[in-house]
């Protein structure tokens, strides 16, 4: 009885002690204020660092040739260019063993003719094995073809009506010239010019020396047959040759030097090599489809021709003109 009277008694204060307390402590259990600088400082952090990756993003492409990659799909090809490749972020493949491409094969082009690959035509004549050695003192193998055709035609116009004897020497492209020289003039024919020499097969094997002038022939010796005819030694040199390595013989003992001369003739095909000596100097042979052809420049009066040997594959002498009983050793 008294405790509940005690009790009944007591809850009012009780309450209002209670209330007071809550109250006391919602005042200092007051919640903290929302930290709007640090929120907006923090947002600007995170833009800053996402405008950066956008921005590396976009300077690896511009390293990239345009039109070679793309980022997130796939790009369009260029106007003129293949399709690009797409980057994805797939892990790449293992490398597989590295394989050498093979180049684009190129088609041929044909080389077009310069000054040094000479184009032929089918009214040429052939020309001579050695140009260096056989087209000299600058004349060319195009004013020596021109020499040639003069001397042909010169051939015709001088030719007898009705001779039963004339052969025609025929044209141009039947021969092969072996040998172009400047000509000296001299007292029984005045005027320089140049030698043209050129020899054919068929149908008849025949040999011509001439002599141009002003660009016109003056004088022409022609022989027909085989160079070898019937001698019996490997080298055979051309009897009428000696307009080529003499001057006029009213000059003799003073001819005009330097001077220029030249020898022909024909071999056999067991001579190999030649060597020719003329007064105070050795020349030069040149072997050319079965013709030895001999040149060289005079500097002193001689008396005696050239002198000629031959030897074979095996460097034998073969030949000696001084022991040709056939060749004229002693100038006239």
């Amino acid at each position: 009885m008294s405790e509940e009277t005690r009790g009944g008694g007591a809850e009012p204060d009780f309450e209002e002690r209670l209330r007071g307390l809550l109250a006391g402590d919602a005042a200092r259990v007051r919640p903290s204020p929302v930290p709007y600088p640090e929120i907006r400082r923090r947002g600007l952090v995170e833009r800053r660092r996402r405008r950066g990756v956008t921005g590396a993003a976009l300077a690896a492409l511009a390293a990239v040739p345009v039109g070679a990659y793309a980022l997130g799909g796939t790009a369009a090809p260029g106007p003129a260019g293949p399709a690009p490749t797409v980057l994805s972020s797939a892990r790449p493949a293992p490398p597989g063993p590295a394989t050498a491409s093979a180049p684009a094969p190129t088609a041929p082009t044909a080389s077009a003719p310069t000054a040094s690959t000479p184009v032929a035509t089918p009214t040429d004549p052939a020309r001579p094995v050695s140009a260096a050695h056989q087209l000299l003192d600058g004349i060319t193998f195009e004013q020596a073809a021109a020499g040639l055709g003069a001397c042909l035609d010169y051939d015709k116009a001088h030719r007898l009506p009705k001779d039963p004897t004339y052969t025609d020497l025929g044209k141009p492209a039947d021969y092969r010239i072996i040998l172009a020289m400047r000509s000296t003039g001299d007292s029984n024919a005045p005027g320089d010019g140049y030698f043209v020499v050129a020899v054919r097969e068929k149908p008849v094997p025949a040999r011509l020396i001439c002599t141009v002038k002003d660009g016109a022939a003056s004088g022409l010796n022609t022989s027909a047959g085989d160079p070898l005819g019937g001698a019996g030694t490997p080298v055979v040199p051309d009897m009428n040759s000696g307009k080529l390595y003499q001057q006029s013989v009213i000059d003799k003992g003073a001819w005009k030097l330097p001077f220029r001369w030249g020898i022909i003739g024909g071999h056999r095909t067991s001579v190999t090599r030649m060597t020719v000596s003329y007064g105070d100097s050795a020349g030069q042979v040149v072997l050319d489809h079965g013709w030895f052809v001999a040149t060289g420049t005079l500097h002193e009066q001689v008396t005696r021709a050239p002198r000629l040997k031959g030897y074979d594959a095996a460097g034998k002498l073969v030949y000696d003109s001084d022991q040709d009983p056939s060749y004229e050793k002693t100038l006239p």
